[in-house]
C-alpha cells in the first residue's frame, strides 16, 4: 500500500479531488464519495502506469 497526497476543494455543489502526485482527479458529492473517487481513480492509472519514481509535492502558501 502506497500513501499519496489529496487536495480537495469545493467547486459549486460538487467536490473535486486531486492527487498531485499522479495527477488523478475525481469528484464526489460529498467530501468521502469525492476521496473514494480518487482512489479509484488513481488505483485504475497505476495499473496502466506504474510509477517508476514518487516524491511528495511540496506545500506552502504565499501572500498575493
Amino acid at each position: 500500500m502506497k500513501t499519496f497526497t489529496a487536495i480537495i476543494e469545493r467547486e459549486e455543489d460538487m467536490f473535486v479531488a486531486k492527487c498531485p502526485e499522479v495527477g488523478t482527479v475525481s469528484q464526489g458529492l460529498t467530501i468521502d464519495e469525492a476521496l473514494d473517487n480518487l482512489r479509484e481513480a488513481t488505483e485504475l492509472y497505476l495499473e496502466q502506469f506504474p510509477l517508476k519514481k514518487r516524491a511528495h509535492p511540496l506545500l506552502t502558501t504565499f501572500e498575493v
